[in-house]
């Protein structure tokens, strides 16, 4: 019987392109065990060329340590899966050279399919691909690790002892767009008076939380917010340009009403899927991608502390279904008032928990 392998692969570009790297890990798939750990830098390109390296990473790898191996590939990437499938054309240059790169590896082991996953399964590659992104390369091989198991090599996460890192996670005060519902992005408007005084709410709360490091999206609103809340706290406040609203694009500034009136199929089909941008705009895969960076950023520059971190909806709905362990689309079915309070702690062994949601009640 041939021996069953799982390749987990991923990338990503900051920019789009921009500095990109690409991680990627072998996991045999009876014990899930890792095997081996590829992750590098591709220089500048985009998202789907990084993936696309990490996938030829993750073959070659996977070839290395068992060419009759059968073979599954894992990836949040559905464009790369469907390609590799055979279901969707490959158009792109650099990707078609890829692409025909994992094919030729592929044809070299017993057998290879390919299963698509959401962003939140993918953590350990995503880890990877973000430390080659940071001047971090990293090629472990099982038979280079110290081990009393010559087939077994655990990431570093994996062999230390679990700690858990906290992230309260506060919605901005209102401004003038909140009563009216309207779409707010990019734009720089700052708390209104009821903002602010949800903002002051809102650090009363956080003095009872035990925060150490506030973290804050650039954008006016929750600058605003998150310097109230940190001057009751007495910590200065770090800002993180991935945590920033989604670009609504042309939809800025408009309700519901006036958006699937001016542009009728595309509100319906950003808000309803998570790869379809927003006219002019992102998609929220666009900014799962980037709250993933940051995700990560947070989660090796704080590890084992509270932090609090002030951003806006959909930012803040994508590290909840992170938390959860579901896919994007739940976005669309989560609501997240103004000045909300939720909470996720993250367990370095992989096993996170959402502790509360859309919590109002000091704002009562």
């Amino acid at each position: 019987m041939s021996r069953r392998l799982v390749v987990e692969a991923d990338g990503g570009s900051r920019g789009n392109p921009g500095p990109a790297g690409y991680g990627a890990l072998v996991r045999d798939a009876a014990t899930g065990r890792v095997l081996a750990e590829r992750a590098a830098s591709v220089g500048r390109a985009t998202n789907n060329v990084a993936e696309y390296g990490g996938l030829v990473a993750g073959l070659q790898a996977a070839l290395d340590l068992d060419a009759g191996a059968d073979v599954e590939v894992r990836m949040d990437s559905k464009l790369v899966v469907e390609q590799m499938s055979g279901r969707w054309k490959v158009k792109h240059p650099d990707m078609q050279k890829l692409a025909l790169q994992a094919r030729d590896l592929a044809r070299q082991l017993g057998s290879v399919r390919y299963t698509w996953v959401p962003r939140a399964q993918n953590g350990a590659a995503d880890a990877l691909a973000n430390s080659a992104m940071d001047g971090r390369p990293v090629h472990r091989d099982a038979a280079a690790e110290p081990s009393t198991r010559a087939d077994d090599v655990q990431p570093a996460a994996e062999r230390a002892p679990a700690v858990t890192t906290v992230t309260h996670l506060l919605r901005h005060g209102q401004t003038e767009h909140t009563p009216e519902r309207r779409f707010s992005g990019r734009n720089d408007l700052p708390l209104s008076a009821v903002g602010r005084a949800e903002a002051e709410a809102a650090a009363e709360r956080a003095a009872g939380l035990g925060v150490e490091v506030v973290v804050a999206s650039p954008l006016r609103r929750t600058r605003e917010t998150a310097e109230i809340v940190a001057a009751r706290l007495g910590l200065p406040v770090a800002l993180d340009d991935d945590l920033v609203e989604m670009d609504f694009g042309d939809l800025e500034g408009l309700t519901a009403d006036e958006a699937r009136t001016k542009h009728p199929l595309a509100a319906r089909r950003v808000f309803t899927e998570v790869d379809v941008p927003a006219p002019g705009g992102e998609s929220v895969a666009d900014v799962s991608r980037r709250v993933a960076r940051a995700r990560a950023r947070v989660l090796r520059e704080h590890r084992g502390r509270t932090v609090l971190l002030v951003s806006h909806v959909t930012p803040i709905k994508l590290l909840l279904t992170a938390g959860l362990d579901v896919d994007d689309a739940v976005v669309h079915r989560l609501f997240l008032g103004a000045a909300s309070l939720s909470t996720v702690a993250w367990s370095s062994d992989g096993r996170h928990s959402v502790r509360l949601v859309n919590d109002t009640a000091h704002l009562r």
